[in-house]
Formats: structure tokens, C-alpha cells, sequence
């Protein structure tokens, strides 16, 4: 049995309470993960070509708001 097996194992005899706040503890850790890997793309410029792309888009007027 894998490890990620093992832990769906667990989690399927989680009472509700329990799968709640597991729930929420992985959303924020999950959220944190993601804002981590955002920021580092953003120092390492990997999304540079993006916002140059969507400033281009603002300035050309084929923006609309949101």
C-alpha cells in the first residue's frame, strides 16, 4: 500500500467534524504552497512576459473591467 493509499485509508474514517478541519487546514496550507510558488516565480521573472502582455493588452484599449 502507497503512502497517499494509507492516507485516503485515514481520511475515509475521519467522523465529519474531523474531515472539516481537515478541509481547512489543507485549503490554507494548500493556499500558502501556491502563494510561495507565485512569489517565487514572480523574483525568478518567469511571469514577466505575462504582465508585459496584459499591460500591452491595457494600453492597446482590449481591457474591459472586471
Amino acid at each position: 500500500m502507497t503512502r497517499v493509499q494509507k492516507i485516503e485509508q485515514e481520511i475515509e474514517e475521519l467522523r465529519p467534524k474531523e474531515l472539516a478541519e481537515l478541509r481547512r487546514w489543507f485549503a490554507e496550507y494548500d493556499n500558502a504552497r501556491w502563494d510561495e510558488q507565485i512569489e517565487a516565480d514572480a523574483q525568478a521573472g518567469r511571469l514577466d512576459a505575462l504582465a508585459t502582455e496584459a499591460l500591452d493588452a491595457y494600453r492597446r484599449g482590449e481591457t474591459r473591467e472586471l
